[in-house]
């Protein structure tokens, strides 16, 4: 993985002491909040419902084992001994103490790690598929480009200003596992017909107050070209991006307000003067970062079934249908540490957690994990061999419940029990449905899903994507719910539809057991819940949900959490 060179630890450095200046006038009053507000923004610093949360950039997802030791050393002396993986692939901590927070930095820096620009209205943490390098359906590895845009996009002049935050996503699978159609500009990696690898550009995605799928503005932009044209699209929205209303200052605005034929043209006017310019990229320049995403020392192996070495152990291959992943090397397979125990908050990790992670990456994975968008971790290379000890292992520390990609792996934002601008709690709502549903039988029943709660508007929680979304509202002072159905993310991408008015916390698991019912009725063979909403619509879910009365059961306490 990358390594920081000697302008990256000069950087950091400055930074570091710059802030710790920031953060002592702060604290003897030689700076207001207000003034000091912008600038721990700068350093990831945000003031919660009860203290500071500190947000950690984690690139593209990839961790080291020394670095998850930094975050759960970080979680245990200077939080309350857990930490936040977020939808961004980062890690949120959420009981910072001020003064504290520079000597954070300084302990992240000595482990490659920072804090920069995971707020602001900048570029934030650039991601993709969480099974980078090692995907069976791998077209090319997206990482190298993803640390091009990281090195190019850190600090750059020209984009620390922008009118509102920017996300970036890449992906070079043949499956979209990086949520590409929600982005700010999403990339796809491709083969032209005579092997000359490029870029499918879309541009304008993004969910919030006004959720939008991405549009393509271009079918091949040569590999090269990738950092002149993203710049070009980053002028067009710098100059023309509403400043004058934050609702409406997101890229996916100005897309839709000019037409993604007219953005398209008024970035390729722009893109002219900066094509072939000293941005292009090398061949020499990619091989460089690219060095640092070598393949690792892998054993020649052959592929083999785990699960005829235990027969009849049916805990094992339940965990090995849903949490274990195929590889494009033989012999191994890439395993996901489920972070969605019904009973906890969705990807809450605890330090004790992270060091048992830290040292499996050691043992079995090349040092190496990945943290995923949908808030799980990934032991990327793991000999098939070895997949009964690891889980095992994995099992003894609760990060083995063999739900990836089923109804109780519910993606969730920290929501109202920390977040100033949530309407309404996740985590209770969270917690609440996965224990209802915790049956895995009828999970693998039900089958492939994706439930995603979000406590606001800004939808931290992919609300809008999920199966069925869940989004928190205030009415009256009072904390409700909202829900929609047939979202999706991926090759699928749609945005849900909301079923009608929305309902009282205590009433959630009662309305997704409805709507449940409702396609076990009437799924036909091999369809998927989305697949049954969107060949009838939302209409007969609506009805069967609001045809009666829905009793109220008991969440956790409001306090569970606090």
């Amino acid at each position: 993985m990358y390594q920081y060179d000697h302008y990256d630890r000069l950087i950091y450095r400055e930074r570091i002491a710059q802030y710790r200046d920031q953060v002592r006038r702060r604290l003897a009053d030689e700076l207001t909040e207000e003034e000091f507000l912008p600038l721990r923004l700068q350093n990831g610093l945000y003031m919660q419902r009860h203290a500071y949360m500190l947000r950690i950039a984690i690139p593209y997802g990839l961790l080291a084992s020394k670095q998850l030791r930094m975050l759960a050393h970080i979680a245990r002396k200077y939080d309350r001994g857990y930490g936040h993986f977020t939808t961004r692939t980062n890690i949120q901590f959420n009981w910072m103490e001020l003064e504290r927070t520079p000597d954070i930095l300084e302990h992240l820096a000595s482990v490659e790690m920072h804090s920069i620009q995971t707020s602001g209205n900048c570029i934030r943490n650039t991601t993709t598929d969480e099974f980078a390098g090692v995907a069976a359906d791998e077209i090319v590895d997206p990482r190298p480009y993803c640390e091009i845009i990281r090195q190019w996009s850190t600090f750059h002049p020209e984009f620390i200003g922008l009118p509102r935050k920017f996300k970036i996503a890449v992906n070079g699978a043949l499956q979209d596992r990086a949520a590409i159609a929600i982005h700010d500009i999403g990339l796809t990696i491709l083969k032209n017909e005579q092997g000359e690898i490029g870029f499918r550009v879309a541009v304008g995605g993004g969910l919030g107050r006004t959720p939008i799928l991405a549009s393509v503005i271009k079918d091949f932009l040569p590999w090269q070209h990738l950092l002149t044209y993203i710049q070009a699209i980053m002028r067009v929205y710098n100059e023309h991006g509403r400043r004058d209303n934050k609702h409406k200052a997101r890229i996916k605005i100005l897309v839709k307000a000019l037409g993604a034929e007219e953005f398209a043209r008024q970035v390729e006017a722009e893109w002219a003067d900066l094509k072939g310019n000293e941005e292009t990229l090398t061949q020499e320049e990619f091989d460089r970062v690219a060095a640092w995403f070598a393949p690792p020392a892998y054993d020649k192996l052959d592929d083999i079934d785990p699960a005829l070495a235990h027969p009849g152990n049916k805990a094992f291959a339940n965990w090995l249908a849903r949490n274990v992943k195929p590889h494009k090397v033989p012999g191994y397979a890439a395993v996901v540490l489920s972070l969605k125990k019904p009973g906890l908050p969705p990807g809450d990790a605890t330090a004790e957690q992270m060091d048992f992670v830290a040292d499996m990456a050691d043992r079995y994975s090349f040092g190496e994990l990945r943290v995923t968008h949908e808030q799980n971790l990934v032991l990327a290379d793991v000999k098939q061999s070895e997949l009964f000890e690891v889980w095992q292992q994995v099992k003894a520390q609760g990060l083995a419940t063999p739900n990836i990609g089923l109804l109780t792996d519910i993606i969730s934002c920290p929501g109202g029990d920390f977040c100033s601008l949530a309407n309404a709690k996740s985590i209770p709502i969270a917690t609440a449905i996965a224990e209802r549903f915790e049956d895995l039988d009828f999970q693998h029943d039900i089958g492939e899903f994706e439930l995603n709660i979000s406590g606001c508007i800004n939808a931290c929680g992919h609300h809008h994507v999920g199966h069925i979304g869940i989004l928190g509202v205030d009415k009256d002072g009072s904390e409700w719910y909202q829900v929609s159905l047939g979202g999706a993310q991926g090759d699928e991408a749609a945005l849900g539809k909301i079923i009608g008015p929305s309902f009282a916390a205590a009433q959630m698991p009662e309305v997704v057991d409805r709507l449940l019912k409702v396609y076990l009725r009437e799924r036909h063979d091999g369809e998927r819940f989305v697949d049954t909403v969107q060949r009838l619509g939302i209409g007969p879910f609506k009805d069967f949900v609001y045809a009666t009365p829905i009793e109220a059961g008991e969440l956790v306490g409001e306090d569970e959490y606090a």
